[in-house]
């Protein structure tokens, strides 16, 4: 009987805990765990298109982690005390993603803390001799001139630009350092404290940010500089074919992805003028010199949008249905000056774009220009001729002309864009072509010095030539 009822009690336990994994379910709905399944699949995502963010986020860790040491080792913490939070802080605060935007920031930190804590100690002192009742008055007096002029000068668009964050700090370090001093008697010693480990802590981000794996934000531009413009001419190289619906299987196999790509060109102002700004901080690396002609580069980008912009007016003509009245010889010289212009200015800008990213000059570029320019010539005949015909329908030719006013735009966009590179080219030393000093007039390679000497006693014009090492 005890046996039985032994068993009776087990079979009536599993259905009870059977029932508490029921109802656990229902208390975590599959919502929640397909949501945590998304989040990682997005983490890894992140991680695998830019590694450098899962290097950056062990780097911050590891900086952290050095300055903790002042707390975890008694003499460094006696030395500082709880002041010594203020490097654990900093690096929080000041390490970034880039070089430029790591020593920006402890730069501008390291100063505003240094200026702004020895005004304070200026204020206190001076008000110190106003007596009990008038320091008060003399701090906040001070704290108000110089909070409400700082705040104005941050509106300067160069200082906001580049000393924004430092100029905050300042108005932080100047307002503790002078209003704590009314309580505090060791004013120099606790403004000492605070400059001291606010450099420690910036010193230990920029170490770390260089020498583990940086990343130098003026690379980042100058590649998403040529990026750009290779995209433009990859949709010009093809925007001929695509326009006049030129199909054949190995066209009709590729992919149209490119015809989508000048799409992020359009909309990269705020991020050029931002790295821009955060690359003058870096120091030199690789042929990037310190004072590097960054500025060129924001001038680049902005024509390239330019380009852009006639580009997506171009590509809103690829799906209309144009129809031209022109008999067939002449819609072939049509056909043939913008399949022309689009690929000759495409390979410029392609050009370009390799010129940059190698930092060497090209020496295609004006040939592809050139050619572009005489094919834009060309197409002017055309429509000329059909202007003047009298049963020409204006209207039926509009659309075809607008495309090849937007080409001929394009063509010039693709000249101011050549002569900025060029200028970059200038500024930064880019290098020449490789064969620049081997080439002579009609593409011919001189490989070997020598020595053209003629020989006496001889008939005729000839020639002894000695071949040197």
């Amino acid at each position: 009987m005890e046996v039985a009822s032994r068993s009776h009690n087990n079979e009536s336990a599993e259905p009870s805990s059977s029932h508490v994994l029921g109802w656990m379910k229902a208390i975590v709905p599959h919502r929640i765990i397909n949501k945590i399944a998304e989040k990682a699949k997005e983490a890894k995502k992140l991680g695998i298109d830019d590694p450098r963010r899962i290097i950056h986020s062990f780097k911050v860790g590891l900086a952290i982690t050095l300055v903790s040491l002042f707390y975890y080792f008694k003499p460094l913490y006696e030395g500082f005390g709880v002041s010594a939070m203020w490097a654990v802080l900093t690096v929080v605060v000041v390490f970034e993603f880039s070089v430029g935007a790591t020593l920006g920031k402890g730069l501008n930190r390291v100063c505003a803390t240094l200026l702004g804590g020895g005004l304070g100690v200026g204020a206190h002192w001076l008000a110190c001799y106003s007596g009990k009742n008038g320091e008060p008055v003399v701090i906040a007096v001070f704290v108000f001139i110089v909070a409400a002029t700082v705040t104005f000068v941050r509106f300067f668009p160069k200082m906001k630009a580049r000393y924004d964050y430092g100029l905050m700090v300042f108005i932080l370090t100047f307002c503790l350092v002078s209003v704590s001093g009314y309580r505090e008697d060791e004013v120099i010693r606790m403004a000492h404290e605070r400059v001291v480990t606010i450099a420690i802590g910036s010193c230990t981000s920029l170490l770390v940010c260089i020498l583990i794996c940086p990343v130098w934000i003026g690379e980042d531009l100058h590649n998403q500089v040529a990026d750009n413009l290779e995209k433009l001419g990859k949709f010009l190289e093809g925007f001929g074919g695509e326009y006049f619906k030129i199909s054949n299987d190995a066209q009709s196999n590729t992919d149209k992805s490119f015809l989508q790509g000048y799409k992020s060109a359009l909309n990269t102002k705020n991020s050029e003028e931002n790295m821009a700004n955060l690359a003058r901080w870096e120091p030199r690396h690789g042929r990037f010199k310190f004072r590097h002609p960054w500025k060129l580069y924001l001038k680049a980008g902005t024509l390239t949008r330019d380009c852009a912009y006639k580009i997506e007016a171009l590509s809103s003509h690829l799906n209309s249905e144009n129809s031209t009245p022109w008999p067939e010889e002449i819609q072939s010289k049509i056909q043939e000056s913008y399949t022309m212009i689009s690929s000759e200015t495409g390979k410029a800008l392609k050009e370009l774009a390799s010129a940059i990213k190698t930092m060497a000059r090209s020496s295609s570029v004006n040939t592809h220009i050139a050619n572009s320019n005489a094919a834009a010539e060309t197409l002017k005949s055309p429509f000329k001729i059909s202007v003047l015909e009298e049963d020409t329908d204006l209207l039926e030719i509009v659309p075809a002309a607008t495309v090849a006013s937007l080409l001929m735009d394009v063509v010039t966009c693709t000249e101011k864009i050549a002569a900025c590179v060029n200028d970059l080219a200038s500024q930064a030393n880019f290098n020449s072509p490789n064969n620049n000093n081997n080439m002579i007039p009609g593409n011919s390679r001189l490989l070997h010095r020598g020595s053209v000497q003629p020989i006496s006693g001889t008939e005729g014009p000839h020639h002894v030539i000695t071949i040197g090492e």
